[in-house]
């Protein structure tokens, strides 16, 4: 009897460990390690207005599997010479490493300001998001940039260098809720083709994941 006992108990043991093995590999982690791939397409209309087609593939899971799929476009209105004004529209479809999956459409509106400061420019955007969310609710957030640029020559080839901070405010929580530093460089192969790479440290606490290393690219092309 205490034998069966003893097996029934060591049974329950190895039962109860795996279960929780199982439940520890399905959480969702706090951080990861990820590629986030953008291109852009714009399209100009006259020398005022132009829009842009948008798609942003994002490889998560510590750069495993595909995490967040974007598509959508957006507007762009010379409205001064230093001052552009955006209005964007995008659907997302995402799956968090371990968690269940997401949607959202997302409203944009806001402008950039150009400042040149000799050869070096500050850059700082300003944008207000209207975002419609399953399953998390309906928010406004609001996000201001600021990125400083300074081009460069290597073998007569010419490069810009960038240096970023963003700022997230999030009316749903009443707080900052997240930060995006980057450092990258840019080179115009042609009137048509711009490249740009980036790596990005992204902190926030509200989301998982939240803390985010990224290694990014955006592929700029103007018909």
């Amino acid at each position: 009897m205490n034998r069966t006992l003893g097996v029934i108990f060591a049974f329950t043991l190895i039962l109860c460990a795996d279960v929780c093995a199982t439940a520890q590999t399905k959480v969702v982690p706090k951080s990861d390690t990820q590629s986030w791939n953008d291109v852009q397409v714009t399209v100009p209309i006259n020398k005022k207005f132009e829009f842009v087609l948008l798609g942003t593939l994002r490889i998560g899971g510590n750069l495993t599997r595909p995490v967040d799929e974007r598509w959508g476009i957006r507007f762009n209105y010379a409205l001064q010479k230093y001052v552009t004004l955006q209005t964007s529209y995008f659907h997302r479809e995402a799956k968090p490493p371990n968690g269940k999956p997401e949607s959202e459409d997302r409203l944009t509106v806001g402008a950039n300001f150009r400042i040149p400061l000799g050869k070096f420019t500050v850059n700082t955007r300003n944008w207000f998001e209207r975002r419609w969310r399953d399953p998390q609710i309906n928010a406004w957030r609001y996000r201001n940039r600021i990125q400083l640029e300074h081009p460069f020559k290597i073998s007569k080839t010419k490069f810009n260098w960038f240096v970023s901070d963003e700022f997230f405010y999030d009316w749903s929580l009443h707080d900052w809720v997240r930060n995006r530093f980057a450092v990258g460089v840019s080179h115009t192969f042609n009137k048509h083709l711009t490249l740009e790479v980036y790596g990005m440290r992204q902190n926030d606490g509200r989301t998982k994941p939240g803390d985010v290393n990224v290694i990014g690219t955006t592929w700029r092309v103007r018909l």
